[in-house]
């Protein structure tokens, strides 16, 4: 029989067995090791060794039963008012949808390095892209630096990142910019005029979508972006749609800017001039707006109907800033005018260099040799 509130039993040969938790399965079932002595008090001491020797090497004895994904909850609980309402959403969509499932019912004790590597590989395995899974595992990162905070000498698991082996962009080459062009240009109506102010200026596909004609001064031939389209998950609990179209503040601080104008892009927009600052400038109307999904499959259509493949929205935007490096843009002000956070960002994604653009450079190369 055990002494009160010790797991500590004499057996029938004699000895006398002491057991406690090294710690937990994935399942959240303790694992027990047992301490044997001849006497009470020797299997005594040497459970309170073994328990020392765990707490040394980083595995805390009887840690709480919370299971990983209650650390989650509370992650994205206390984080929410720094958050805003779009990374908010894609957090707990994230949560939901492949952490919980995935690694949620694990206890604390029993995550490792290996067991969240695993986890890694089967969402590649799921067909999911490099970077995807790169912005999954950095959100695990975030929940158990967060857990590190509240169960001190809880032992530590490293986070491995799946190499991002990136494609390169699709970019329109100048045939295919000016076919797109001109396809838009005849007979155009609104929201061609957008998708063609976009490709002129390289807005993202939420920022067109949010555009009103009072964002642009045909005087001072700018655009203003301050606000962006998305749609959203709707927590109203009466709400009769799931998801509502929000109009928030831009992707991030530098995504709020001021573009100027080409004189070309100047004149298409006092072609399309409504007279109301309120309109939205896809649809020429107040209260009337096509979001940024409706605009994907316009897009799509319209390509398809001048013979491109493989053109989404972002495309656009890409097209637009390898178009500016090509004329010997200053990547400082292309920075600025995508609204990246820095020019090394812009060099890293945006710039493409196309095979033309190689081939001048490498002339340059004449005046040396020749």
């Amino acid at each position: 029989m055990s002494k009160k509130g010790e797991n500590i039993y004499k057996r029938k040969d004699g000895r006398w067995e002491a057991r406690y938790i090294r710690g937990y399965d994935i399942s959240g079932r303790a694992k027990y090791v047992s301490c044997y002595g001849k006497t009470y008090r020797e299997a005594r001491e040497k459970l309170n060794k073994a328990k020392a020797a765990l707490l040394q090497g980083g595995l805390p004895y009887a840690n709480s039963r919370k299971r990983f994904s209650y650390y989650c909850d509370e992650w994205l609980c206390l984080n929410r008012a720094r958050l805003s309402e779009s990374t908010y959403v894609k957090y707990e969509t994230t949560l939901k949808k492949h952490i919980k499932p995935g690694l949620g019912g694990c206890m604390i004790s029993a995550l490792s390095t290996a067991l969240v590597g695993q986890f890694g590989q089967e969402l590649l395995s799921e067909g999911l892209s490099p970077k995807t899974v790169r912005d999954i595992l950095t959100i695990v990162h975030s929940v158990l630096e967060y857990t590190k905070t509240q169960k001190p000498g809880i032992h530590s698991v490293k986070v491995i990142y799946p190499k991002n082996n990136r494609k390169e962009m699709r970019v329109l080459s100048l045939e295919e910019q000016k076919r797109l062009s001109a396809y838009l240009i005849s007979d155009m109506d609104e929201c061609k005029f957008g998708v063609l102010l976009a490709l002129l200026t390289g807005l993202r596909i939420g920022e067109i979508c949010a555009l009103k004609w009072g964002d642009i001064s045909l005087t001072d031939r700018t655009l203003t972006v301050s606000s962006t389209m998305l749609r959203l998950k709707n927590y109203a609990e009466d709400a009769p749609q799931k998801t509502k179209i929000v109009l928030s503040d831009p992707k991030t601080g530098t995504s709020a800017r001021v573009i100027p104008l080409t004189e070309y892009a100047t004149k298409l927009c006092l072609r399309w001039w409504v007279g109301n600052p309120d309109a939205f400038v896809l649809t020429g109307e107040y209260g009337r707006y096509i979001e940024p999904r409706t605009l994907q499959y316009k897009l799509e259509k319209y390509t398809a109907e001048c013979g491109l493949e493989g053109v989404h929205f972002h495309v656009l935007r890409h097209t637009f800033a390898t178009r500016c490096v090509e004329v010997g843009f200053e990547i400082k002000s292309l920075s600025e005018i995508l609204g990246h956070t820095s020019p090394k960002f812009t060099l890293e994604r945006y710039v493409h260099s196309t095979m033309e653009l190689k081939r001048d450079n490498m002339d340059k190369l004449a005046s040396i040799w020749c």
